[in-house]
C-alpha cells in the first residue's frame, strides 16, 4: 500500500488549468483517469488525510504509485480526452458500463452494391445503416417480414446472393414478391438503392409522407378502374400501419429523443436508454456497472453520455437527451454533443407532461433491470459460496453461516412501530421463512428497544421449541421462558401482506401449537448461525444482550450500518470494512435491503388499514366480502345504522344472528362528526364515507388529511 504523500506534486508544479489526469500504479498501469476544470484544486482533493477521504478514494489513492497530467485548452476537449483514454487504458477504478447482453439491430448495408436488410450484433461498421437496439431478435424479424411487402429490399446472405446469380433461379423470397430479385437483375443497382433508402427512411420514423403517397396512389388506382393494383395498395398501407402499431405513439409531438434513467445502489448501477425516433420507442438498451469509485448519480449520466454518444456521430445523437441527473457542470456535455451531431441537442431533466411520464417508464425498467442483475449474480452457487466464506472469515465464525436472519424496525414518526425478520439459505431468500411482528412491550419510537424486544421473543420461541421436544435447555433460561405469554406477535408464513394467527406467539398450550398441520415443526424452531440487524454499535448491542439473557450463546450476531456499510460486532469499538468488491458484503447489503423492504411494507399496510378502519370492522365474523356487500346494498355505513334486522337480512349472505350482531355494533359505536365544506360552512349530512379522510404521501401510501407536511416521507 502506497503512501500518497511519496508522490503528491508539489503545489506550484499542477497547472490551474482544464487537463486530463492519470493515476498509474507502481507497474505503471493506468488506475483512473479524471478530468478537471482547474486541475490544481481537483488533485488537491486526493492528497488530503487519508481518514477524511471516501473508502473508495482512499483505496484508489493508496493503489496508485505516481500522477500525471495533460493540459487542454476547453473542457470540451477534456471531455473528449477522457473518453479516449478510458476506452484505451480500461481503468480499474473508472465507471465502466457493461451491457447485461449482446443487443440485436436492425443493419441495411448501404456500402454494398445491392444494400442487404439484417440482423446485426457487435461493433457498428462503417456505411451501415442502423435501427434499434431491439430487445430481441424475433422482434426485428416481424417487424422486417411485414415491411418487405412494401420494401421488397434483399435479405439473403452473400453466399445465396452469388449462388442465385450463378443460376439465374432467385430464392423463395424472390418468387412470393417479398424480395425485388436484384441477384437476377429484375431490377437495377439504382432503384434496389432507392428502394433501400425509403425503408432507411420509414425505420427512421419518416412516415407519414410516405403513407400519403402510397393512399394516393390506391385512389389513383381505384379511379382509373384498376383495381387489383389499387387492393394491393391497400393491403401494403395495412402491413405499414401493422408494423408502426408494433412501436406504440409515448410523444405525441413525434420527437425525437433518447431517455436515459439510473438505478443504483451502494456497489452497483443501471443504466436504461430508450430511444424514441418519431414520438415511437425504436429500440432499448441497458447497461450495469459496479461502483468502483465515489461517484453520483449526475456523475453516472455523464459516463453514461460519453459511451453511448462517444463514437456516434449524426442524427445517430438525437436532437433531445432527457436524463435523471444533469452533469456539473453541463455546458462541455452539452458542447461536445451538439459537435457530434453537427447542430444544436437539448440535454435537460423533464419537468411534466408526456416526457416526464416516459422518462417514470423508462426509471421502472432501470430498476427492475438492476434487481435482475442481482438475482442472476446470488442465483450462482459459486458466488454465493464465496460470499458465505467471505462472511465466515471477516465475522471470524467456525463455520459458514448456511442460515442467516436478518432484523429492522420500521415505523411512522413512532406510529405503527412494526419489525421484520427474513431469512437466508445458503445465500438465497426462504419467503416461505419470513415473520413479521408488532411492537407491543411499550409505545413510542425507540429502535434500540425494539430490537432487543423482537429477538427476545423470536429466540424464546426457539428455545421453548427445544424444551418441548427435550432438547437440553440451559440453565436459568426456564424462567425467561415463563413469561413468554407477555408478549405476542403476528407472524407471515409468506411475503403476501396478510396476517396469520397461527403465528401468534402466545408461549402457551400444548406442543401442537408449535407445529404445522403436517406436523412438522415451525420454522421459529430452527436457529440461525448468523444475526444480522439493520444498524450499527446500539442495535448489535440490544440483539447480544437479548441473546445473553436467554443464555444462548452459540448464534453470532453482526449490524450493518447503512452510511458506510460498515459491519459491526458485539464489544467492539471499530467496526470490520469488507472491500467494496466482496462478495460477502454483497449478501449482507442484500439480506439487510430485504429485511428493510420487507418491514417497511408492513408498516404501510399496517398503517392504510388504521386509516380505513371503520365501524363494521370491529364486527366479529364479518369479511371483507360481506362488508361490501352490505354497503353496496345499503349505500353508506349511515343508512346502514339506521336500518331494521328485517332489512339487514335482505343482504345476501346475512342471516338473522349476523344481522343482529351488526346491528348491536353500530349502535355501540358512534357516529362519526358530520363533513363540513370549509369553503362555504355547509354541514354536508348526506356524506357516504365515514372512514377518515386520507390523503397520500411521496410513496403513495395513505397519510392522514391533517397530518403536518413533515410527517410524510419521515417512515423508516
Amino acid at each position: 500500500m502506497a503512501d500518497p504523500s511519496s508522490y503528491r506534486p508539489k503545489p506550484g508544479q499542477i497547472p490551474d488549468s482544464p487537463g486530463v489526469y492519470r493515476f498509474r500504479d507502481e507497474h505503471r498501469r493506468v488506475i483512473y483517469v479524471g478530468k478537471a476544470k482547474s486541475l490544481r484544486q481537483r488533485l488537491a482533493n486526493y492528497f488530503q488525510d487519508l481518514a477524511s477521504l471516501h473508502p473508495r478514494t482512499r483505496t484508489m489513492v493508496t493503489t496508485a504509485a505516481s500522477v500525471e497530467w495533460t493540459v487542454v485548452s476547453t473542457e470540451v476537449e477534456a471531455l473528449q480526452l477522457e473518453y479516449s483514454w478510458i476506452k484505451e487504458y480500461d481503468p480499474r477504478f473508472n465507471v465502466k458500463y457493461r451491457d447485461d447482453k449482446s443487443y440485436p439491430y436492425l443493419a441495411v448495408t448501404m456500402n454494398e452494391e445491392f444494400p442487404r436488410v439484417q440482423v446485426m450484433r457487435g461493433h457498428k461498421k462503417k456505411g451501415v445503416r442502423y435501427f434499434g437496439p431491439y430487445g430481441h431478435a424475433w422482434a426485428i424479424r416481424d417487424t422486417v417480414d411485414l415491411l418487405l411487402r412494401v420494401f421488397p429490399v434483399r435479405t439473403c446472405s452473400a453466399g445465396v446472393f452469388k449462388n442465385a446469380t450463378r443460376t439465374g433461379r432467385p430464392c423463395l423470397l424472390g418468387y412470393i414478391g417479398k424480395c425485388s430479385a436484384p441477384c437476377v437483375g429484375r431490377i437495377e443497382p439504382e432503384d434496389h438503392r432507392e428502394l433501400a433508402e425509403e425503408f432507411c427512411d420509414f425505420m427512421a420514423g419518416r412516415t407519414g409522407t410516405y403513407l400519403r403517397r402510397l393512399e394516393q396512389r390506391m385512389r389513383d388506382a381505384a379511379e382509373e378502374m384498376e383495381y387489383e393494383r389499387a387492393a394491393r395498395l391497400r393491403d401494403d398501407i395495412e402491413a405499414l400501419k401493422k408494423a408502426m402499431e408494433k412501436n406504440a405513439v409515448v410523444l405525441a409531438d413525434a420527437t425525437d429523443a433518447d431517455l436515459i434513467a439510473v438505478a443504483e445502489d451502494e456497489l452497483e448501477a443501471a443504466v436504461q436508454i430508450f430511444h424514441v425516433r418519431g414520438g415511437r420507442v425504436r429500440g432499448q438498451r441497458g447497461w450495469v456497472t459496479d461502483k468502483v469509485e465515489d461517484v453520483t448519480t449526475a456523475a453516472l449520466v455523464e459516463h453514461a453520455l460519453q459511451q453511448l454518444y462517444g463514437e456516434e456521430t449524426g442524427d445517430a445523437v438525437p436532437k433531445e437527451v432527457l436524463v435523471p441527473a444533469l452533469p456539473d457542470p453541463v455546458e462541455p456535455v452539452q458542447e461536445w454533443l451538439t459537435g457530434r451531431r453537427g447542430s444544436n441537442v437539448s440535454l435537460r431533466i423533464p419537468q411534466r407532461g408526456d416526457k416526464k411520464a416516459l422518462m417514470e417508464t423508462v426509471q421502472r425498467n432501470a430498476q427492475q433491470a438492476l434487481a435482475l442483475h442481482k438475482t442472476k449474480r446470488a442465483s450462482d452457487l459459486t458466488t454465493r459460496s464465496r460470499a458465505l466464506e467471505e462472511i465466515s472469515d471477516a465475522l471470524d465464525l467456525d463455520s459458514a453461516p448456511l442460515r442467516i436472519e436478518c432484523y429492522d424496525i420500521s415505523h411512522l414518526q413512532g406510529d405503527d412501530v412494526v419489525a421484520s425478520m427474513v431469512v437466508f439459505e445458503d445465500g438465497l431468500q426462504r419467503k416461505s421463512e419470513y415473520r413479521r411482528f408488532q411492537i407491543k412491550g411499550f409505545a413510542g419510537q425507540d429502535d434500540v428497544r425494539s430490537m432487543h424486544e423482537v429477538i427476545t421473543r423470536r429466540f424464546r420461541r426457539y428455545l421453548a421449541e427445544k424444551e418441548k421436544t427435550g432438547e437440553w435447555v440451559e440453565e436459568g433460561t426456564e424462567d425467561a421462558l415463563t413469561d413468554t405469554a407477555a408478549l405476542t406477535d403476528t407472524a407471515v408464513l409468506t411475503d403476501t401482506g396478510a396476517d396469520n394467527d397461527t403465528g401468534t406467539d402466545n408461549g402457551g398450550g400444548t406442543a401442537d401449537g408449535f407445529k404445522d398441520d403436517d406436523g412438522r415443526p415451525k420454522k421459529f424452531a430452527y436457529p440461525p448461525q448468523l444475526v444480522v440487524v439493520d444498524g450499527g454499535q446500539p442495535q448489535v448491542a440490544a440483539a447480544k444482550r437479548a441473546l445473553d439473557e436467554l443464555g444462548i450463546d452459540d448464534i453470532a450476531v453482526c449490524g450493518l450500518a447503512k452510511r458506510l456499510e460498515e459491519v459491526w460486532l458485539p464489544e467492539d469499538d471499530d467496526p470490520v470494512v469488507l472491500p467494496r468488491s466482496s462478495e460477502g458484503l454483497y449478501l449482507l447489503q442484500r439480506v439487510r435491503d430485504e429485511a428493510h423492504r420487507f418491514a417497511i411494507t408492513y408498516q404501510r399496510t399496517k398503517r392504510a388499514k388504521r386509516f380505513r378502519s371503520g365501524p363494521l370492522d370491529d364486527v366479529p365474523g364479518l369479511g371483507e366480502t360481506r362488508k361490501q356487500a352490505l354497503i353496496k346494498h345499503f349505500g353508506s355505513v349511515k343508512k346502514l345504522r339506521s336500518a331494521t334486522i328485517e332489512q339487514i337480512q335482505e343482504v345476501p349472505g346475512i342471516g338473522r344472528k349476523t344481522a343482529e350482531t351488526i346491528a348491536v355494533a353500530l349502535a355501540q359505536a358512534a357516529p362519526a362528526a358530520p363533513a363540513v365544506n370549509t369553503a362555504t360552512g355547509e354541514i354536508m349530512d348526506d356524506r357516504e364515507d365515514e372512514a377518515p379522510e386520507t390523503t397520500a404521501d411521496a410513496s403513495g401510501e395513505p397519510v392522514p388529511a391533517g397530518a403536518p407536511d413533515d410527517r410524510r416521507g419521515q417512515e423508516r
